[in-house]
């Protein structure tokens, strides 16, 4: 009997992951990413952060290659293709589907200006009754610098995307979008259930720009003539499900309705919960966007907690910090050796662009309290994940203020979650139990195509295989001493902010 096998992409700024799931076990058969060192991000000007889209397409069809020998597939037995990709991006397209400048990315922090005098300028209450935020540093803001700082190329812009957008429509020759992707950008009125009429002629955007718009979980496309021949996929293979990473990330570990919990913490760091009523922070520090199963009669709605310096600092710490050659693994060994609160040493981890928990300020990075007479780069490693998990409890207070209660948080096994020390100190700080699944966002991209093609009849038969591999249970004994180590941190930052 053939295999029938479900593929992933998963579009991120450090690399494109592919995954092939057989749709049948739920198992992942192969994975790979591409490139095998973290991608390149341009940087022309402080506050800048570019990426050639390209450069994630060339990435996506060689991981597509190694998984497909790995795994000893071909092109018949994939039923259906999904993707995940990274969030508020910007790609402007000519008529001929090319791009016309590198893609603005999620932590390119110029944008912040123009989303902030479109907050102001037509009003808070509007704002957040119709778009539930502030048009902010979103895709919409990136748009409106590239018109007014380019207009030469933005005159020529045929079609505006998100990344998972431009890797759907390399796949297909088509450029359409979601609803949840159009949230994620500012483009979606909640209360009129529509594109955003308001802010594109705040901004003067043409309407003509904006994909058509297709259901999350359906057959949105097909791989085309050119792409087979590029890839090595079958000509007509359904294209059946795309999300935001984040949005993707809850999917991969089945959070679905409200009061479910998901978190990351990979180059950024993300507690994104699901909601059943329109709610919003009125100062935009958390935002809230359609998740992928929201419909105009059905609230879904995801609340996104980002915070930029996650995952980034820990890798800026161990390349500075620490001797050279010296792994992850390590590097958790030595933070093991320093008591809870790093003896009053404190990391500020906001060294990776405007950071929207602070509404949209850039403090970058601060180390307080260090003294040369006792502290080792021991104290900085432990200092710097301590920081990390406390800049997801203050945004996690900013959460519970809208109603949300966080008792069981959900996460994948991999990057910030492998370390001892960054769990025990989420669990003691949060007082929420951590639950930690063998899944990525590949997979969950895979298992979503499933679900869009009705291979699978909903998310609990998708993910029904999921597999729990530990839970981390706060530590009452310890639970003071954590409390007070974050007290501690929040004085510091109260001082900068």
């Amino acid at each position: 009997m053939a295999n029938r096998y479900l593929l992933g992409f998963d579009v991120g700024s450090s690399s494109v992951k592919a995954s092939l799931v057989n749709a049948d076990t739920g198992k992942c058969a192969a994975t790979a990413f591409f490139p095998e060192h973290e991608a390149p991000i341009t940087a022309v000007k402080t506050g800048w952060a570019e990426q050639d889209p390209e450069m994630w397409w060339e990435n996506a069809k060689l991981s597509l290659k190694k998984i497909m020998a790995d795994a000893g597939a071909n092109a018949e037995e994939i039923k259906a293709i999904g993707i995940s990709y990274q969030m508020h991006g910007l790609v402007c397209v000519d008529k001929n589907l090319k791009p016309l400048r590198p893609a603005i990315i999620w932590c390119d922090s110029r944008a912040v200006p123009y989303g902030d005098k479109a907050f102001h300028t037509l009003g808070p209450e509007k704002c957040l009754q119709h778009l539930l935020n502030s048009p902010g540093n979103f895709t919409a803001a990136k748009l409106a610098w590239v018109k007014e700082n380019e207009p030469d190329i933005y005159n020529k812009i045929y079609k505006v995307m998100l990344p998972g957008d431009y890797i759907a429509m390399k796949l297909s020759g088509i450029a359409n979008t979601t609803v949840s992707g159009l949230s994620e950008g500012m483009f979606w009125d909640f209360k009129q259930n529509q594109v955003a009429d308001f802010l594109m002629d705040y901004y003067g955007f043409d309407m003509s720009i904006m994909s058509d718009i297709v259901p999350t979980f359906s057959v949105q496309s097909e791989v085309s003539e050119k792409a087979a021949e590029e890839t090595g996929l079958k000509k007509g293979t359904p294209i059946s499900y795309r999300a935001g990473d984040q949005p993707n990330n809850a999917v991969s570990l089945n959070v679905f309705n409200p009061g479910e919990i998901a978190s990351t913490a990979g180059t950024s760091g993300v507690v994104y919960g699901v909601l059943g009523d329109i709610n919003y922070d009125k100062k935009s520090r958390v935002n809230t966007f359609a998740h992928v199963n929201h419909e105009a009669d059905k609230t879904r709605l995801g609340v996104l907690l980002c915070i930029n310096g996650t995952g980034i600092l820990n890798a800026w710490v161990r390349r500075n910090i620490l001797a050279s050659g010296v792994g992850y693994a390590e590097m958790n060994e030595i933070a093991s050796k320093v008591a809870i609160g790093s003896e009053g040493v404190s990391v500020i981890p906001f060294g990776n662009g405007a950071e929207r928990v602070l509404e949209n300020k850039e403090i970058g990075c601060t180390v307080t309290g260090l003294s040369f007479n006792k502290h080792t780069n021991a104290h900085i490693v432990r200092a710097a994940q301590e920081g990390i998990v406390f800049s997801f409890c203050y945004g996690m207070e900013i959460m519970q203020q809208m109603g949300m209660n966080i008792k069981k948080i959900h996460a994948g096994k991999a990057n910030m979650f492998l370390s001892d020390i960054f769990r025990q100190t989420l669990a003691g700080v949060s007082g929420a139990t951590i639950e930690l699944y063998d899944t990525d966002g590949s997979v969950g991209a895979a298992k979503g195509a499933g679900i869009g093609v009705g291979i699978y009849k909903d998310n609990n038969e998708a993910f029904a295989t999921l597999d729990k591999l530990m839970v981390i249970e706060p530590d009452e004994n310890k639970r003071a001493e954590y409390l007070h180590a974050y007290s501690e941190w929040k004085s510091q930052l109260g001082k900068l902010v």
